[in-house]
């Protein structure tokens, strides 16, 4: 059970550092931030909605990695099982 939390602690704080600087990056190639700067000066709100779109886009090869991960963890983790088998003979054939 304290690995558990301790996996939660860690995927809490890596998917907090992913998704809360997101607002303040500005990543464009130089084609959109032509478009988009253009747009808001003649008054239009698309530039701000591409900004989105691209962080958007950017979060979900990371979000589809994260739940690969999880199910191969989930499906593949070693259990804990103790068996003692002092009392019982070995057949080696």
């Amino acid at each position: 059970m304290k690995t558990v939390k301790r996996l939660v602690v860690i995927a809490v704080a890596f998917i907090s550092f992913l998704v809360l600087p997101a607002h303040r990056a500005q990543s464009q190639c130089a084609m959109c931030t032509l478009n988009a700067e253009n747009s808001v000066q003649n008054g239009n709100t698309d530039g701000k909605g591409l900004n989105d779109g691209i962080l958007f886009l950017l979060a979900a090869p990371y979000v589809a990695v994260a739940v690969v991960g999880f199910v191969w963890y989930k499906k593949y983790r070693r259990k804990n099982i103790n068996v003692d088998i002092k009392d019982q003979k070995i057949h080696l054939n």
